[in-house]
């Protein structure tokens, strides 16, 4: 089924829920302003047409041009272990993907062509995403798109990065979830009160999760339907945004009194 035109505005793909949290105007705002509280699952804020016309959009242009990642647990987590229980799990993956701030991937151009950039550049993702932070974020942040099929999963990881000044405190990621009706489930786990006690099945088409990092997660291995293995695919966009107020969080830390 050919892909209409798609909107260059965020905000164009949105509910009239997710409208309301855009103008500030809905319970969620704010979803992720409690320090405690590091995921959110926000079903219905994308208009159901405008999500399956994206997913349609991005199976017509982006299949065959997306890299595949795939890093497997290396045989040294294991054989390299010199104490009982020792071990440390290295992050690995199964699933296709392409950073689309890189002109170079071949993702980009078609990306570009079908106005998918321009959507996920748009003033308005970001205003999205700072009504759910409760607080300012940097005009410049990344994107990326994924793409899981049948047993592709993400193992266990915290998205952590200590080496970044503005990312070192935290940061924030909005995964918008395009899962076509082949796909039975796929359930993102994640940790609350230092155990990977909370699942939740990211398997909807036009979902909205947001992520407060960092903290340990995972995805499971996607599940097909029974006999309906060759269409299922769950495709993911992402934004990965810095808190504008970065620096001052980091001090605040530094010097606030115990």
């Amino acid at each position: 089924m050919p892909a209409a035109k798609l909107p260059r505005d965020f905000a164009e793909l949105l509910s009239p829920a997710g409208r309301r949290v855009l103008a500030g105007r809905h319970a969620l705002c704010g979803a992720l302003a409690n320090p405690r509280t590091r995921f959110v699952s926000l079903p219905g804020l994308i208009d159901k047409a405008q999500a399956q016309n994206l997913r349609y959009a991005l199976e017509r242009v982006l299949t065959g041009r997306l890299q595949r990642i795939n890093q497997p647990i290396p045989p040294e987590a294991t054989w390299n272990m010199t104490d009982n229980y020792g071990e440390a799990l290295p992050k690995t993956a199964l699933v296709w993907t392409a950073y689309l701030e890189n002109k170079r991937e071949a993702a980009w151009r078609a990306a570009e062509d079908i106005g998918l950039l321009a959507l996920l550049r748009s003033d308005s993702f970001r205003a999205f995403a700072q009504q759910l932070a409760s607080r300012p974020l940097k005009k410049k942040w990344g994107q990326q798109v994924l793409c899981y099929g049948p047993g592709d999963y993400s193992g266990p990881h915290n998205d952590h990065h200590p080496e970044d000044a503005e990312a070192r405190a935290g940061y924030l990621d909005i995964h918008l979830s395009l899962a076509s009706a082949a796909v039975q489930s796929h359930f993102l786990v994640y940790a609350r009160a230092g155990h990977l006690t909370e699942m939740v099945n990211v398997a909807r088409d036009g979902l909205i999760s947001a992520y407060r990092l960092p903290f340990w997660h995972y995805t499971t291995p996607l599940q097909a339907k029974p006999g309906s293995e060759s269409g299922a695919r769950r495709w993911v966009l992402l934004g990965t945004f810095l808190y504008a107020d970065a620096t001052a969080v980091v001090r605040k830390h530094r010097t606030a009194p115990r």
